[in-house]
């Protein structure tokens, strides 16, 4: 199998929000959200991935197929210059987990954004946050930090991604 990221463009926008409702709706055995009045779980960031610098929105395709979406967030320089990057939000369907293609994903995007990456899970999602510490242990050979996301709702790692380490 075959995998790549494609950069979303404006025009497929409407692709990606229909992704973005089927990871709500996976998502919402975590979360509190409730559908709106239109059906929609609807996603208030999704305009700003074409109207900020700093975000970076990626269709996951399989052998062409559309498989899932990654979101990608510059959240600032640190004192170094190393800009530091997060994971905004993260989804593969289901048909295509547990067959390596979320791994080669997140490394994918830790390879192509050197910097300090801090990726954070919600803290009763627990598939989650062996999926996140297992993918950044192996690609840090375990030299990452672990710690509690700013707003103290779940664990977060931080490391510097090996591109930017020179590896």
């Amino acid at each position: 199998m075959k995998m790549i990221l494609e950069k979303v463009a404006y025009g497929q926008k409407s692709v990606l929000r229909q992704l973005m409702e089927l990871y709500k709706y996976d998502f919402s055995e975590y979360e509190l959200d409730d559908v709106n009045e239109q059906g929609y779980y609807d996603y208030p960031y999704l305009d700003h991935y074409w109207t900020e610098d700093g975000r970076y929105a990626f269709f996951i395709r399989v052998d062409g197929k559309l498989a899932g979406f990654a979101l990608v967030r510059a959240l600032r320089v640190d004192t170094e210059g190393n800009t530091i990057y997060s994971i905004a939000e993260f989804f593969v369907m289901k048909k295509f987990r547990r067959m390596g293609i979320g791994s080669e994903v997140a490394i994918s995007l830790f390879d192509m954004f050197p910097g300090i990456w801090r990726v954070g899970q919600i803290e009763n999602n627990a598939s989650s946050q062996l999926f996140w510490r297992k993918v950044i242990s192996e690609y840090t050979d375990y030299n990452y930090e672990e710690g509690r996301r700013d707003d103290g709702e779940g664990p977060l790692q931080t490391f510097k991604s090996n591109r930017s380490n020179g590896a």
